[in-house]
């Protein structure tokens, strides 16, 4: 996506017909035929640079396979509203961020306008993405500071990102790859789980997992890596529960077993579009086969 203008709308993703959304709809992942026939991939405990490069690559390859609509999952029009969402979702999840700007950017669509917000209003109105106060207080601040210093627009560089206030280098990463075209490697939660979980890396420090990936990944591949990850993270292979019988990549991970094996009862684990439910964003990619979310109070 491309736009510099926190008024304008970044490219839109590209429209597939309804037999192509199909046919990804299709790859979801199946459950594997025997799960005793497959084991945890063997990492030497010397494992060469080389070999940690060539089996990450193979994995993000077999990714692209599973999530080719693998995409960022805040509805967003623009650098603004992706800024801002982005700050919400903090310690929430992207769903109930979608469900709540709406109404937010109805009333605030601009820097602006959101500078120059009651910040009781404006509490009331993020409240159900929790911490409001302080969320009211960094979208205050950073949206000040875009009307200030910065005309009014999302700077597109990282060093200026993360001088607004509320915005680290993972929400400036965010913006950044999907709002400005610029490769970014987003450690969230799932992300960093699933690199250690992958062996990929023991960091826990989320810029030195950052540095780590990024020395194994060409630039081209930062963003989508992320999105690949992450979508993995939300739908397979969760935290406490991961559906390893259900796994595409089970054959590549050197952590399998350490959730359900059983095909049956692991693909019962699976979220989203890959278990049949509704997605997190209410404005979804043409190209997502899964159901669009509900909007907030529906039913």
């Amino acid at each position: 996506m491309t736009s510099s203008k926190s008024g304008t709308t970044p490219e839109a993703p590209r429209a597939s017909t309804a037999s192509k959304a199909a046919n990804r709809a299709a790859k979801a992942p199946k459950a594997p035929k025997a799960a005793k026939e497959l084991k945890a991939a063997k990492v030497p405990k010397a494992e060469s640079h080389l070999a940690l490069v060539r089996r990450a690559r193979r994995i993000n390859r077999e990714l692209a396979e599973v999530y080719p609509y693998a995409h960022p999952e805040l509805d967003f029009r623009n650098p603004f509203e992706l800024l801002v969402a982005t700050v919400l979702s903090a310690q929430t999840t992207d769903l109930r961020v979608n469900q709540t700007t709406p109404a937010l950017f109805a009333a605030y669509p601009t820097p602006e306008d959101m500078a120059a917000a009651v910040p009781e209003e404006m509490e009331e109105l993020i409240r159900p993405t929790g911490f409001f106060r302080a969320k009211t207080k960094s979208l205050l601040g950073l949206s000040a500071a875009l009307r200030d210093d910065f005309g009014g627009e999302v700077p597109g560089r990282l060093e200026d990102l993360v001088k607004l206030p509320g915005v680290g280098r993972k929400t400036a990463n965010v913006v950044l790859g999907n709002a400005f075209g610029v490769p970014g490697i987003t450690v969230d939660t799932h992300f960093g789980r699933l690199v250690r979980r992958w062996k990929w890396t023991d960091e826990e420090d989320p810029v030195k997992v950052e540095a780590v990936i990024a020395g194994i990944f060409p630039k081209s591949e930062w963003t989508v890596l992320s999105h690949r990850v992450i979508f993995h993270g939300r739908r397979i292979c969760h935290s406490r529960k991961p559906a390893c019988g259900a796994c595409p990549i089970a054959p590549l991970c050197p952590s399998y077993g350490e959730g359900e094996t059983d095909p049956e009862k692991a693909t019962k684990l699976l979220k989203y579009e890959m278990g049949g439910y509704p997605g997190q964003r209410l404005s979804p990619p043409a190209d997502f086969p899964g159901k669009p979310a509900p909007a907030l109070g529906a039913a």
